[in-house]
């Protein structure tokens, strides 16, 4: 079992500049998370009412235009992908990615993941860029993760998030994907989705996975293998403020989810400028983002997750969880055993 990328210098050995670095990388990227979808879709709509109409037309005729684009395989950008800014995230908290298998690029994948956490970091940083280097470790696959299918509604928020090799959860664009004739695809699902991102808390593991068999209906359809990926202390970079099950907060919330599709939470980070205040940096806890395959003779993993025994992240979660395998030292003190969240 190897790591994925040499570990980054420890904070004490890294100069003023380089944690500078870093944190504009976190933050960078929890802005555009939050802020960069709405913000463009308001300045598409008040630049028709100003002399800059012309600007907000022509998108919008590129966007009839170039609806179909995200079901069908969206645009990737290596570029993009390969942006020194998200090495600068990888290194701040620090993200690693580990190789506990190979995975032969002659046969497709389904990578269910868990926990979606608040902003799915260090999925991003291990499959959506080449900050830990996932081709040189597999090299032949192309990962895709797939997000909610409502942000391609997005003006130019879309075609950002397209440049990672995001793609809709939807059925007609994974099934696209995994029906192309070049093997080697990886689509990432968030089984949990965002009501696993009302869970969230520091330290607790915590995965919904009643009632969401719609991955593993996939990977059969299409023949594909099914790998379970855990992304350990990616609940560790937030501070959550989470409602007791059955308060009328928690059905606010999933009432909203219902409607909008996404968990509205009540969430906090360190100061930029302090660690002592509050703000929406996150905390530097390390991320290790790990995947489990069966040994070969194994029943298959697709047909092994929906012939109804345990699913494989509860067992991989319960091997890591423990304080000998936690992934870091420093992180919160983990639980032992995994909580399985009813599905809505």
């Amino acid at each position: 079992m190897g790591v994925a990328t040499a570990p980054p210098p420890p904070t004490t050995s890294k100069t003023l500049q380089k944690q500078y670095l870093e944190a504009v990388g976190a933050y960078q990227y929890v802005l555009t998370f939050l802020f960069m979808g709405p913000f463009f879709s308001l300045l598409v709509f008040v630049l028709l009412f100003t002399s800059l109409w012309t600007f907000s037309v022509v998108y919008l005729v590129w966007l009839y235009v170039d609806w179909d684009t995200p079901n069908q395989g969206g645009r990737r950008s290596e570029w993009i992908r390969n942006q020194a800014i998200w090495r600068q995230l990888r290194d701040y908290y620090p993200v690693k990615l580990v190789k506990t298998a190979e995975l032969p690029p002659d046969q497709n994948y389904v990578l269910g993941a868990h926990p979606h956490g608040i902003m799915c970091t260090g999925f991003l940083c291990n499959f959506s860029t080449e900050s830990n280097g996932f081709s040189q470790l597999f090299p032949g696959l192309r990962p895709r993760l797939a997000v909610l299918a409502g942000l391609f509604y997005l003006p130019v928020y879309r075609d950002y998030i397209m440049s990672f090799g995001l793609c809709p959860v939807s059925r007609q664009s994974l099934d696209f994907i995994l029906s192309q004739p070049q093997l080697g695809q990886a689509v990432v699902i968030m089984v949990g989705g965002a009501h696993e991102a009302l869970y969230s808390v520091p330290g607790e593991h915590c995965v919904t996975l009643q009632k969401r068999k719609g991955f593993v209906r996939l990977a059969l359809r299409h023949g594909a293998s099914l790998v379970p990926v855990y992304s350990f202390g990616e609940n560790d970079i937030f501070r959550l403020k989470a409602f007791a099950t059955g308060s009328w907060q928690h059905w606010c919330q999933l009432t909203f989810k219902k409607l909008m599709g996404f968990s509205p939470c009540i969430f906090w980070g360190r100061g930029l400028f302090s660690a002592t205040s509050w703000g929406l940096l996150p905390f530097a806890a390390p991320i290790t983002t790990v995947g489990e395959c069966p040994p070969p003779g194994r029943q298959p993993p697709a047909a092994e997750w929906a012939s109804g025994t345990p699913h494989p992240p509860v067992s991989l979660s319960l091997q890591w969880a423990a304080p000998s395998r936690s992934p870091s030292a420093s992180a919160p003190p983990r639980r032992k055993s995994i909580t399985i969240m009813p599905s809505t």
